[in-house]
């Protein structure tokens, strides 16, 4: 059976220059590829494409990035002047995560399996 190997989920930004300095000063990211309306962002093996959309077309995304050391991660970016939207929490299921937006609504659940 053929095996998925990775996934790079596409964030709209109406500002793709505001978004990337976004991403790397507040979220720790680097920039792996850069074009005039288009960008991915990678950290730790974790990519996410940016793209420009400046009249607004696209809603805003969520995503889950897994991690080990949430605890850690929650701290770097609090610190940093992430935008927390909510801190770590328990889930039912057993997951802790805590979530994050970007400055034109995306959602990343930063997410640690229990």
């Amino acid at each position: 059976m053929t095996r998925l190997s990775r996934i790079a989920p596409e964030m709209p930004a109406t500002d793709l220059r505001s978004a990337l300095q976004y991403y790397l000063l507040r979220l720790g990211f680097t920039v792996a590829m850069e074009l005039r309306d288009y960008a991915i962002v990678e950290r730790d093996g974790a990519s996410i494409h940016l793209f420009e959309d400046r009249v607004r077309s696209h809603s805003p995304v969520g995503i889950h990035v897994f991690t080990q050391d949430l605890d850690d991660l929650y701290l770097e970016l609090q610190q940093s002047g992430a935008l927390l939207k909510q801190g770590i929490e328990k889930k039912p299921w057993g997951n802790r995560e805590f979530r994050v937006n970007d400055e034109f609504g995306n959602e990343i659940k930063f997410t640690e399996p229990a």
